[in-house]
């Protein structure tokens, strides 16, 4: 009876670590083995996870063709360990490969969540802003990369608890002023300054409005483009200092990149 129990309890605990048709995307990629491969994986419900793809680089593998970056696929794995199996993967369709700009712009989403997320650590509100985002940055549509850039941004920092409330100042809980000029600092929150490369206390509340709607992703990408360019450009800086310092670097990688490229 005893031996029945066990095994049982054996059978019920190893199905309890299969994960079946979970949505996700490759973040991140390298090489384990000849023929394996490691793969940073962003999954709606179970948050960032390792995964070794064995037999990934032989010529002859199903998976060499659908483990590519920024594609929606469905993912089969199981273990306890760390680094779990994976199964199969399968594309989800949907949309076609970035391209030009906007494939970098979505490397650089993908650096953001292997920085700032934490390993099994679910952010399905997250997750399904990044399916959205990639699939704008397919369409072709490059006028809308640079605000929905900053849309995406802001979400990821207020579900991670990195961006604060929008409607007062951080350190005295003064509330915003619309006509009052306000800067976001990575160690003092959002606070009143002379106007410099400052938004007006309206802009702050415009954008808190879109981040709480229902809808907060179009909301924040209409919010966004709708800022005048030297507006866009102060909001773009501001929300870049704070995440270079939640992601303990002076540049992201990606954007050297993109410096790079622009220079030639």
């Amino acid at each position: 009876m005893m031996k029945r129990g066990c095994a049982a309890l054996a059978t019920s605990k190893a199905a309890q670590l299969r994960v079946l048709d979970e949505p996700g995307f490759v973040l991140h990629h390298y090489d384990w083995s000849e023929s394996s491969r490691i793969l940073e994986v962003f999954t709606r419900h179970h948050g960032r996870v390792a995964l070794v793809a064995k037999g990934a680089k032989r010529p002859t593998s199903n998976l060499r063709a659908v483990l590519l970056p920024l594609q929606p696929l469905s993912l089969c794995y199981g273990g306890d360990a760390e680094i779990r199996t994976l199964k199969s993967a399968e594309w989800a369709g949907g949309h076609v490969m970035p391209s030009g700009e906007a494939l970098l712009s979505g490397y650089y989403l993908n650096e953001l969540l292997l920085r700032l997320l934490a390993r099994d650590d679910p952010h399905p509100l997250v997750f399904d802003m990044y399916r959205h985002t990639v699939k704008v940055l397919a369409s072709g549509l490059d006028n809308t990369i640079a605000p929905l850039l900053r849309a995406f941004e802001m979400l990821l920092l207020r579900d991670i608890g990195f961006l604060p409330d929008l409607r007062m100042q951080t350190l005295t809980l003064q509330a915003v002023q619309p006509e009052a000029s306000y800067a976001l600092f990575a160690e003092g929150g959002l606070r009143a300054v002379d106007e410099g490369m400052a938004l007006r206390g309206n802009h702050w509340l415009q954008l808190h409005a879109a981040l709480t709607s229902d809808a907060p992703l179009p909301a924040l990408l209409r919010s966004c483009a709708e800022l005048a360019p030297e507006w866009r450009s102060a909001l773009q800086t501001q929300l870049r200092n704070l995440l270079h310092y939640h992601c303990g670097v002076t540049s992201l990688r990606t954007r050297q990149v993109m410096m790079q490229l622009q220079a030639l």
